[in-house]
């Protein structure tokens, strides 16, 4: 009984025309992309961050391991959010390292980039 009560007080009913205009994009809240995402600190042109792909210990599974960061750990891990968000997979922080599942070393190199981070390079083989 309490399935269906909570089913009706859930529904709501939209006229044909509000329902084509939820897939209309002119209709769409403008989203700014930099309000989420950290500003790299003033030493941010100066850290020398390098990508890696990393297999040993993790049974077989590749890990892209982002080192050379120095910032804080609240805003290391808030980085580390979005960098996962930007290339769609799971990861963490471990210790000073930002760690993202898979390879996705072209992605991270090209967020970074656009952070505003300069010296930003693939490193390894």
């Amino acid at each position: 009984m309490q399935i269906t009560d909570m089913a009706k007080k859930k529904s709501t009913t939209l006229s044909w025309d509000a329902f084509q205009s939820l897939g209309n994009p002119e209709n769409a809240p403008e989203f700014s992309e930099t309000e989420d995402q950290p500003k790299p600190a003033t030493s941010a042109k100066r850290d020398r961050i390098r990508v890696y792909l990393e297999k040993k210990g993790r049974r077989g599974k590749s890990v892209t391991l982002i080192k050379g960061l120095t910032l804080d750990q609240d805003d290391l891990s808030a980085l580390a959010k979005n960098v996962k968000s930007s290339c769609g997979v799971g990861g963490g922080v471990e210790g000073e390292h930002i760690m993202v599942q898979g390879d996705q070393r072209l992605k991270v190199v090209k967020y970074f980039q656009e952070l505003g981070y300069t010296d930003v390079k693939n490193a390894g083989s």
